[in-house]
């Protein structure tokens, strides 16, 4: 007998229009009841379209004591219901623009809407004293202090990230729209921000020194995103027909040191589409962060297994990006484990699941290539042979792949001068078509450059960069695999095993040896 089904909330992120019209709804009123109970200021730090605004607007359901829409939640019989709060909601979801004079023109409208909704009047001063203001009077109009929801703190700043004397004018102006939070203390209940990255206090939360980070609380890992247990009870009438592992494999994974979470994008258009895709890739993967990545010539190989500290992942500036922190806090990466040291905690992050490995590499492959249809031929015909297992044909692939990459691209590029592009290019290859890789495997014998699992298979591959196809000498490549016993430990273990030597040349920028075992 087939479980009843019901509508599912694709990109609606009001919580009354979820619980009248009949929507799945995965409960997170447990997580809003604990923290207004515990606390006042909080910030949180999620990718997007992982149920943040759904979140907040749960939150101003319960403060404005909403209680029909809580029936059979938690929150239903653990809430103060005898209190009713006035709740701003600030919120940049919608485009602010690229000049930043639209910044405060978007602000005016926001408190003013504000304003309209809690029967006040608008005022017609600064930004920030009308700001100041709007919480005042909305605390002495309604009895009640104010509850203050921020959501998408970062976006004005995130869509100029590429122009840095822009976002640095956004990031300005946002920092004296929230400085006024601190100062109105006395009016305020409760305050939230959410958003993408987190900014360093020092750049846009000055002051505001109060904000209790609840990004990395194992406590509230779960608090956006659906859990296992979510997806077996809340979506079970969606399962049938699909393979439960492969819904795994594909989607969860998310880890902010508690329970790992599904994205609810992902799953949401898995059910209604019922096909496995890069649901939540495809929706608007920054461009700026493939430029960058190319930019600073970072071995690909390496984002698979980084130990990063705490600071490292919250340190985000409009003129101070790292890598690891921008892959981290846009979901590219997650927290695979978490290390304690006398002095420190560290963190070693990994790719969440198959969606992001597979669509970060194919993202990557095709910055780096001619066109975007070279790259998808050349995966095409990379995975027919491997199922052919032809692996000279293979070589001859790779060889007119490196051939077809314009010089100028080479001259634009510094990375090509080291052996890591070359490694980088492979690596992505495969790792574009989802297949489990290892890099840089240590044994007594030395560091294997790659190893790829296929179809029980074990290909290993030794890269090698010389000055030229002058100075190629052949085999040397393949000869370091036999000479270290690389392939022992996986013959051992049963597996068939290919070794492929490859060199390549710096000055010809091109395959010079392809040699097989």
């Amino acid at each position: 007998m087939s479980l009843p089904r019901k509508k599912l909330p694709i990109g609606i992120q009001n919580l009354r229009e979820i619980r009248d019209g009949e929507y799945y709804y995965v409960d997170k009123s447990s997580f809003a009841v604990r923290l207004a109970a515990e606390g006042k200021y909080y910030f949180l730090s999620r990718p997007r379209r992982f149920g943040k605004s759904l979140f907040l607007d749960t939150l101003k359901e319960l403060f404005e004591a909403n209680r029909p829409l809580f029936e059979g939640l938690y929150a239903a019989d653990n809430w103060d219901w005898s209190k009713m709060h006035p709740v701003i909601r600030v919120s940049f979801a919608g485009a602010v623009g690229k000049d930043p004079a639209t910044l405060p023109l978007r602000l005016r409208e926001i408190l003013a809407e504000n304003a309209r909704r809690l029967g006040l009047q608008p005022a017609g001063g600064t930004v920030v004293g009308d700001f100041g203001r709007l919480i005042e009077q909305a605390a002495e109009k309604h009895g009640q202090k104010v509850v203050l929801l921020i959501d998408e703190y970062d976006k004005p700043i995130l869509d100029n990230i590429e122009n840095n004397e822009v976002a640095e004018a956004m990031r300005d102006g946002l920092r004296d729209f929230y400085s006024v939070i601190k100062g109105a203390d006395p009016h305020l209940r409760f305050v939230f921000l959410t958003g993408v990255s987190k900014f360093s206090k020092v750049s846009l939360f000055s002051g505001l020194n109060n904000l209790n980070d609840i990004t990395l609380d194992a406590r509230y890992s779960a608090l956006c995103g659906y859990t296992e247990a979510d997806v077996d009870s809340v979506f079970a009438p969606e399962l049938e027909g699909l393979d439960r592992a492969q819904i795994r494999e594909w989607y969860n994974g998310y880890n902010w040191t508690g329970e790992p979470v599904y994205n609810p994008f992902d799953l949401l258009l898995l059910f209604d589409k019922r096909e496995f895709k890069a649901w939540w890739y495809g929706t608007g993967t920054p461009t700026f962060l493939m430029k960058l990545l190319a930019r600073r010539e970072r071995f690909l190989p390496e984002l698979q297994d980084l130990l990063v500290d705490d600071l490292l992942l919250s340190t985000f500036d409009v003129d101070n990006i790292p890598t690891e922190s921008l892959l981290f806090q846009t979901g590219y990466l997650t927290i695979g484990e978490k290390q304690a040291f006398p002095s420190k905690t560290l963190y070693r992050l990994k790719y969440p699941n198959l969606e992001v490995y597979q669509s970060l590499m194919d993202g990557l492959l095709r910055d780096w290539t001619p066109t975007a249809r070279a790259a998808t031929q050349a995966q095409v015909k990379l995975y027919d042979l491997l199922e052919k297992h032809d692996l000279p044909g293979i070589g001859r692939l790779m060889a007119g792949f490196f051939e077809s990459i314009p010089h100028q691209w080479y001259m634009k590029n510094p990375i090509a001068q080291y052996e890591g592009y070359y490694a980088s290019v492979f690596y992505a290859f495969f790792a574009s078509l989802g297949l489990p890789i290892t890099v840089e495997e240590s044994s007594n014998a030395g560091r294997l450059d790659m190893v790829v699992r296929f179809r029980e298979r074990a290909l290993i591959f030794e890269f090698k960069l010389v000055d030229s196809e002058a100075t190629a000498s052949g085999n040397s490549a393949l000869a370091a695999i036999k000479e270290r016993g690389y392939a022992d430990r996986y013959r051992a273990e049963g597996f068939p095993v290919d070794c492929v030597g490859i060199e390549f040349s710096r000055k010809h920028r091109r395959i010079v040896a392809w040699d097989v075992e």
